[in-house]
């Protein structure tokens, strides 16, 4: 029996933190209601919620079908930081886009080893994930990979109603 090179083994377990266009919810559909943990649901434990280093309660303090719910626009990331640099990179953007407009937009954070029906959910595979939500749970956008902070806030806004500029 053959051996794979140890590149191909590499780039299979790459895989999982990258860009992978062909999964995923699609955009113009209904984002699914999936009760989700929140950090009230853990006791105020970030380590029961998520594997990120600097965890910010605003992006744990609703369930996504409580979130949903609220009728305002949500950014939704999946990212497991614990073993995924970009996904590290990610959330530690969102923080600072949460800043800019927390009081128009919820802001998620969903960790695949917390919160997996919601990776099922959304048909997530891999990870980061970033996605866009209308008041109306309608999925505006969806991104593999990295994503930066114009062009999320470009799709923000819009979703906003506001002129982009």
């Amino acid at each position: 029996m053959r051996q794979l090179p140890l590149y191909f083994l590499i780039l299979f377990l790459l895989l999982g933190c990258g860009a992978q266009p062909e999964n995923g919810l699609e955009v113009g559909t209904k984002a699914p209601l999936v009760k989700t943990k929140t950090l009230a649901d853990v006791g105020g434990d970030f380590s029961r919620i998520t594997s990120y280093r600097h965890p910010d309660a605003r992006m744990y303090q609703y369930s996504l079908d409580d979130a949903l719910a609220q009728g305002k626009p949500i950014v939704l990331e999946f990212a497991t930081p614990g073993h995924c640099t970009v996904c590290d990179k990610q959330l530690q953007m969102l923080k600072g886009m949460m800043a800019e407009y927390e009081d128009d937009v919820i802001f998620l954070h969903m960790d695949q080893y917390q919160n997996p029906e919601a990776f099922k959910a959304f048909k997530v595979m891999g990870d980061p994930w970033t996605y866009v939500i209308d008041k109306d749970r309608v999925v505006r956008y969806k991104q593999s990979g990295r994503v930066l902070y114009g062009e999320l806030e470009f799709v923000v806004k819009r979703v906003l109603g506001v002129e982009a500029g």
